[in-house]
């Protein structure tokens, strides 16, 4: 009964978000995930991992397929999701710590910069 309600709460709470709202929250996710397979690959809980970096890899892929191209920077933000995408397949091959140490603080750059253009614009 209660997990209804929250189901509801989360349905009402995500279609109320602005565009710019949402897009923090892709990121915020992303890089949670990103996190969790960092910590899964230090206890070897490779099933976690490969979740957590598919999922990574489904957010960058949504964030790519839903680039509006009437800007031009979108582009630029094609290539570096596409960038994402290969890393990702690189950290899925290669279960290796630091392509994660390398692709976090990129994530984390792009998100603060959205978070800063929302703040100042809005438009997002």
């Amino acid at each position: 009964m209660y997990q209804d309600g929250y189901q509801q709460y989360k349905m009402q709470s995500v279609n109320t978000m602005t565009r710019g709202e949402m897009l923090l929250l892709l990121y915020d996710e992303l890089i949670k995930r990103l996190t969790r397979a960092e910590l899964a690959l230090e206890k070897e809980d490779y099933e976690l991992f490969d979740a957590s970096v598919r999922r990574s890899g489904e957010i960058v892929q949504y964030l790519r397929d839903t680039l509006n191209t009437e800007f031009s920077i979108s582009r630029d933000l094609q290539k570096m999701y596409g960038f994402f995408l290969y890393e990702l397949g690189r950290l899925q091959a290669s279960r290796k710590k630091a392509v994660i140490e390398e692709l976090r603080p990129l994530v984390i750059d792009l998100r603060d910069a959205f978070r800063e253009a929302d703040k100042t614009s809005g438009i997002l």
